[in-house]
């Protein structure tokens, strides 16, 4: 399989790489700053420059194009403010889903919040970056991609444990990104998936067996 990530230089996105390529997945990893390249190679990921806000629909598919899968990791980090949650989390989640559509990549993961389902109104730059992950998580809903939304508690950078916990209902709580990865790597090998939300928080149960309980 080879999937294709956006935001590939993030923590999750990088635990999730190494994971694929160990299993024998390829990886092409887009990202917006080249002095990340080398960091993807070490991790056996193809680098390729792809700045999500400044490409267009088409740059971006044909970035993608080949890949059996897509997955949206990026985000505008918590140093940002508000118009870059709405240009990144938001915009650059629905020009990979159209770039997704427009270069015939079926399948479509997006790594949301726990929150979106209901996010607040306010000025708040955590309510603005809500908001974006609700909006995307709506247009990613309603496309025709096999898509799947992961919506995790609080991220730490704790090593995994590989013990999870996801529903399908909201539920709050904290998880590592890598463990988050793992339930990433798991999902997209998990084709019954499509089409589910998915809550996912540190737990008790084996990846592959929390999925099992979820879906």
């Amino acid at each position: 399989m080879l999937v294709a990530i956006a935001g590939a230089h993030g923590q999750i996105a990088r635990h999730l790489a190494r994971t694929l390529v160990a299993r024998g997945d390829r990886v092409r990893g887009l990202i917006r700053n080249a002095d990340h390249a080398a960091d993807l190679r070490e991790d056996g990921t193809e680098p390729l420059g792809c700045d999500l806000e400044a490409a267009t629909v088409e740059q971006v598919a044909e970035a993608i194009t080949g890949a059996d899968a897509a997955v949206f990791a990026a985000g505008a980090g918590p140093g940002s403010g508000p118009e870059r949650k709405l240009t990144v989390d938001r915009d650059g989640a629905v020009k990979l889903l159209e770039a997704a559509r427009a270069a015939g990549v079926e399948r479509f993961l997006i790594v949301s919040s726990v929150g979106a389902e209901s996010p607040p109104d306010d000025d708040d730059v955590f309510s603005v970056y809500l908001r974006a992950k609700a909006e995307a998580d709506r247009a990613v809903a309603a496309s025709d991609r096999a898509w799947t939304i992961v919506r995790p508690g609080r991220l730490t950078s704790d090593a995994g444990v590989g013990r999870v916990l996801v529903t399908v209902e909201p539920h709050r709580g904290q998880v590592s990104r890598e463990d988050v990865a793992a339930v990433l790597a798991a999902l997209l090998a998990r084709p019954e998936s499509a089409g589910r939300t998915l809550y996912v928080n540190g737990g008790d149960d084996p990846v592959a067996a929390a999925l099992d309980r979820a879906l």
